[in-house]
């Protein structure tokens, strides 16, 4: 088996983030492998039938400056482990930029929580998740921060 040395961790910022990061910090000191986090930002693409109001871009640049201030901030805060920490934002669909990212940076494994959708929800949202599953370009550990 092929060791793990590059984890890329994807992060939404949302309540379970910390769960989610805390878990894989604990895989990845195991592991004595590099973290990546990662956050993509939604660039409102996805509405070709409507008019994309210019607020959209500013609220889009807005978000995309929090969002590295944040991946920043995170990666400072685990500066002191002895194995590398970095973290990258991306504008676009979530599970296609957390593929693209992993595999530009030629990630061993991505660690990526849930959100625990089910039924309509999870038809009518998708799973990020699970499409990274389906199309990643290394394992994939899905951790459920809810259970």
């Amino acid at each position: 088996m092929a060791a793990i040395q590059k984890v890329v961790v994807p992060v939404d910022f949302n309540s379970s983030t910390d769960k989610v990061v805390d878990y894989a910090m604990s895989v990845a000191d195991k592991l004595e492998a590099e973290v990546l986090f990662f956050h993509a930002v939604n660039d409102f693409q996805g509405y070709d039938m409507m008019l994309v109001h210019p607020s959209f871009v500013s609220m889009t640049r807005d978000l995309e400056k929090e969002s590295r201030e944040r991946i920043e901030s995170l990666a400072r805060k685990y500066a002191d482990r002895p194995d590398k920490v970095g973290g990258e934002v991306a504008i676009g669909d979530a599970a296609d930029e957390i593929i693209k990212y992993a595999e530009k940076e030629n990630a061993d494994m991505i660690i990526i929580g849930t959100h625990g959708a089910k039924g309509l929800e999870k038809i009518l949202l998708g799973s990020t998740a699970e499409r990274v599953v389906q199309k990643a370009p290394c394992p994939v550990l899905v951790f459920n921060p809810f259970k």
